[in-house]
């Protein structure tokens, strides 16, 4: 796993690594649906293309994860896995494997508000790339 909760009072949030900033970036994704569900119970019926740019990687961050909560909270869409395409500071490009959230199939966990600006952290290493985000629930 390469993702880790934080346990925030009365928030919660997600610490993912990857060898790199597109790794990691697609791992916040995987570890943000399964603050939503089970994910081994997700199938990869459907597939979502998403391209998402901004003016910092901290922002970069918080709109990418915001652009998948919109995804479920408006088409029940939850991803499996992430593919990124192409990443940079400023934009990412990635297909989100996943299928639609039902209910009566699905584990419900947490309802998520948003990705938000608090406590956010970007490090960039030589090997390793870590982001931290908390969610508002």
């Amino acid at each position: 796993m390469n993702y880790e909760l934080i346990d925030i009072s009365g928030d919660v949030g997600i610490k993912a690594y990857g060898k790199d900033c597109a790794d990691a970036w697609g791992n916040a994704g995987i570890g943000m649906y399964s603050l939503i569900t089970d994910l081994e119970k997700i199938e990869e019926k459907k597939t979502l293309d998403i391209a998402i740019s901004a003016d910092s990687p901290e922002g970069l961050l918080v709109k990418y994860l915001n652009e998948l909560i919109f995804h479920f909270d408006t088409y029940n869409f939850i991803g499996r896995r992430i593919d990124v395409i192409s990443f940079s500071d400023g934009s990412i490009r990635a297909t989100v494997h996943g299928e639609e959230f039902d209910p009566g199939l699905h584990e419900q966990r947490l309802l998520l508000k948003a990705a938000t600006y608090h406590n956010i952290k970007i490090v960039k290493g030589d090997e390793v790339c870590e982001v931290e985000v908390i969610f508002d629930i």
